[in-house]
């Protein structure tokens, strides 16, 4: 049994009553205390908290592949001149949904079980996040889920975003799998105005925030010339920065905006396969680590294996750093269970713990060399994918068994993904 905080035990078991975990024995302890349960027996595999997704955005399973029919010169041009006329743009529920139910899967297939999610669809307000909230429910998966919010179409649709997150977070703060939060773009989209408002609106019903943060050296420099800070330091201006804020990708951040992400309690999202992707850069990840700050990480619809996330988080930064000790296995591992789940603010996930909901995978551990407690975190992440992921258990219901997510036609929702792509790139 991993135990997420770096505990490896061997011969333990849980019980589980309804979504909680109630005790965590050896094996035969257990047994006694309870001889009537029910057993699933997983002595063969690796027991573990399920992963977590710190960042997400399930409709962009609709553009791998896509080829931008622009020349694209750099991060903004990518922005304004492919991803929001043609893709955020055009995106419709239908288009949405359907791409959700693939991204879901996939990351379910490698052992996420709970997901925080940014819808980009700035045209898609009113109504769009219970249309999310339909898919995720048939699921069964673990989700936060958000409109991202920006001034950039009109007001009006600025406006509508804000609401359309706050309606949502107080209808579903009750549900088992579901919840939601405030949600903003970046500074570049949104003014100091309306970034205050936003978060007013927030802290008014005591829900989350989340945005992106410097993915490049663009918002950097947009920043520092229009208001003379680096993002950081004008959301300590503005009064925003807490716990109740996640930010994803960081990577042009400095030392000091390290700093104040730190002393607020900023939980971060790191997103290494896809910073890869827009030409970001590599974010200064092990700095973060060293301060303390809780550093989850996402895949921001992207590649949607989880185990290949974590084996990039591993490599970059090693590659980056000219230097084989930085971010060691166990960290890795780490980031996608206990600090994943401080980094979205739910501290009964990503650990086996008494009194934690009952979101829990099994590895079957398949290497051609031997696995010990030496190696264990080393060959989990580097040498299996999903096939290797065997159960998955999410708020306590069996969701994949012995390899195999139940009651899905996944190649009919393969062609619905395909069709949906295909509309979205005008074929």
């Amino acid at each position: 049994m991993l135990t997420g905080t770096g505990e490896i035990k061997e011969n333990y078991g849980v019980r589980i009553e309804d979504n909680r975990i109630v005790e965590i024995d050896k094996n035969d302890k257990l047994k006694e205390t309870y001889p009537d349960a029910e057993i699933k027996d997983y002595r063969d595999k690796i027991l573990s908290p399920g992963f977590v997704n710190s960042h997400m955005h399930f409709y962009g399973i609709l553009s791998h592949g896509i080829t931008p029919p622009v020349e694209i010169d750099g991060f903004e041009s990518f922005l304004r001149d492919f991803w929001w006329p043609l893709v955020e743009d055009e995106l419709t529920p239908e288009l949405i949904q359907a791409g959700m139910r693939m991204s879901a899967l996939e990351l379910i297939d490698s052992g996420v079980t709970a997901v925080s999610d940014i819808l980009e669809a700035p045209k898609s307000v009113p109504g769009i996040l219970k249309k999310e909230a339909e898919v995720i429910e048939e699921l069964g998966l673990r989700a936060i889920l958000s409109l991202e919010s920006s001034e950039r179409v009109s007001d009006e649709l600025a406006e509508l975003a804000l609401e359309e997150n706050i309606k949502f977070y107080e209808e579903y703060k009750e549900h088992d799998l579901i919840s939601g939060r405030q949600c903003l773009h970046t500074t570049f989209t949104c003014s100091k105005e309306y970034i205050k408002k936003s978060f007013e609106m927030a802290r008014k019903v005591g829900a989350k925030s989340q945005l992106h943060l410097s993915e490049s050296q663009y918002e950097v420099d947009y920043s520092l010339k229009k208001y003379d800070k680096r993002p950081v330091e004008l959301y300590d201006e503005l009064d925003v920065l807490g716990d109740d804020l996640l930010v994803s990708q960081a990577v042009k951040v400095n030392q000091n905006e390290i700093k104040l992400l730190k002393v607020n309690n900023v939980g971060v999202a790191h997103l290494p396969i896809s910073n890869c992707e827009v030409g970001g850069g590599v974010s200064p990840v092990p700095s973060m680590l060293k301060e303390g700050i809780p550093v989850g990480l996402g895949t921001d619809g992207y590649v949607n294996n989880f185990l290949e996330v974590m084996r990039a988080g591993f490599l970059i930064h090693k590659a980056h750093h000219e230097n084989p000790a930085v971010m060691p296995a166990e960290e890795v591992y780490k980031m996608a269970t206990q600090y994943g789940a401080q980094a979205i603010g739910n501290d009964k996930l990503g650990r086996i713990k008494k009194g934690n909901l009952a979101d829990l995978i099994t590895v079957n551990i398949s290497s051609p060399t031997p696995v010990n407690q030496d190696n264990l975190y080393e060959q989990l992440i580097l040498f299996h994918n999903p096939e290797n992921i065997s159960e998955v258990i999410i708020n306590g219901k069996m969701i994949k068994e012995d390899g195999e997510i139940k009651g899905y036609d996944v190649e009919k929702i393969k062609e619905e993904t395909r069709e949906a792509a295909r509309k979205l790139w005008g074929e």
